[in-house]
Formats: C-alpha cells, sequence, structure tokens
C-alpha cells in the first residue's frame, strides 16, 4: 500500500531545472513541504522519494492524516505502524 502511494506521489511530482549547484528541482504539490534537489533528474528523483518516505513515516507517527494521491488514500494508518 505505502510503495503504491509513493509511486503516485512521484507520478504527480514536477521537475525544474534552477540556477545552482544541484540544478535539479523537484516537488509534490499534493504534499505540503516535499521537495529535494539533485545533480541530475535522477538524483534528484531518488531524492524526492527518500523525502516522501521520511514525510510519511513523520506523518504516521504524529498521527496526521496522508492526503489522497490520484485515486490512493490511506485511512487507517494502524495498518502502516512504523
Amino acid at each position: 500500500m505505502l510503495i503504491e502511494y509513493i509511486e503516485e506521489a512521484l507520478k504527480k511530482a514536477k521537475y525544474e531545472i534552477i540556477e545552482d549547484e544541484e540544478s535539479y528541482y523537484g516537488e509534490v504539490s499534493e504534499l505540503p513541504g516535499v521537495w529535494a534537489t539533485g545533480k541530475t533528474l535522477e538524483e534528484c528523483r531518488e531524492n524526492l522519494k527518500q523525502t516522501i518516505e521520511g514525510w510519511i513515516i513523520i506523518s504516521i507517527k504524529k498521527g496526521l492524516p496522508l492526503p489522497k494521491i490520484g485515486d490512493l488514500e490511506i485511512k487507517d494508518l494502524e495498518e502502516c505502524s512504523v
């Protein structure tokens, strides 16, 4: 369930090139505060994936609801306890 959620979030990600040492920037607007950078698009995508994973873990630990991503919604966080 969580893998599908992360994959769906990555499908919603938007990337852009910025003027920085790590010139690729990506974010998932449906997940507040989730963004990452990288020197390549692939590095940025991998960093974004790790950021999403961390964001989910923190949200679960704090008992915060996870927003619906596409058709995926995680309602029962106790099934996903970490």
